[in-house]
């Protein structure tokens, strides 16, 4: 997997802000920014080049905290990522991505286009990122775990480590999403969509190397980095919503 200085996306975690349950199930070729791409990208380099305040992120969060969580956790299901200590970058890129029309996500549309202006945008970022961590939510919990912990580790070392670093931790100056601690279903659900073409602004070299896995290893992988904890400020067990 390239080590290119982009915004890659994986099963990372994942969409921002408002109820992000599944993006729209069309090809990638379909996502066209009103404003064109430039003006997605000139937002997103605006909200980048801002501090981001996380005391007035708290205000603008109270629009994603429905779906998920005032804890940033989502939900274990997978239907909604857990957000909290996420990097600014990467919640940027996809906040831009998703009000620019670039990445799909119906139910998350009316509430991204509810931050102002890219100060807004700096600011929840910085906010959820910020959000601490308790153990243990959305883990795999098969009979099975053992083993399928075992061999996602080896997969992801091989294959996924380079760009999303050896425990899945990310690379925030590069915008490459914390992996570590995401719920195990909704790592599955997005890898599977970046695979099959229906998660739109996925990085082109992640998808080359996620096409070879089938449902197995990717459910393999998950299983692993659902394992670890997620880095950042750690606070007490706290359970993610349903």
């Amino acid at each position: 997997m390239s080590t290119t200085p982009n915004f890659l996306i994986l099963a990372a975690v994942l969409l921002i802000a408002g109820c992000a349950h599944d993006d729209t199930r069309h090809p990638t070729h379909s996502a066209v920014a009103p404003g064109g791409p430039a003006a997605v990208e000139a937002e997103r380099a605006l909200a980048l080049a801002e501090a981001g305040d996380a005391g007035r992120g708290k205000a603008a969060y109270a629009v994603c905290s429905a779906c998920h969580q005032p804890s940033g956790l989502g939900k274990s299901d997978g239907s909604t990522p857990k957000l909290a200590g996420q990097h600014a970058t990467v919640l940027i890129k996809q906040i831009t991505d998703i009000r620019g029309d670039v990445r799909i996500v119906p139910t998350m549309h009316g509430f991204v286009r509810e931050l102002r202006d890219p100060r807004d945008i700096a600011d929840v970022a910085a906010y959820i990122e910020a959000l601490c961590n308790p153990p243990g939510n959305g883990r795999y919990g098969l009979s099975d775990a053992d083993a399928r912990i075992s061999e996602g580790r080896q997969l992801f070392a091989r294959d996924c480590a380079d760009c999303h670093r050896d425990t899945g931790q990310g690379d925030k100056a590069k915008g490459y999403p914390v992996l570590a601690g995401q719920h195990f279903r909704y790592l599955v659900r997005q890898m599977q969509d970046i695979r099959d073409g229906y998660r739109q602004a996925a990085d082109p070299d992640m998808v080359k190397t996620i096409k070879k896995h089938g449902n197995d290893k990717l459910q393999s992988i998950a299983a692993y980095l659902a394992s670890l904890e997620t880095p950042g400020t750690a606070c007490e067990p706290v359970r993610a919503g349903r």
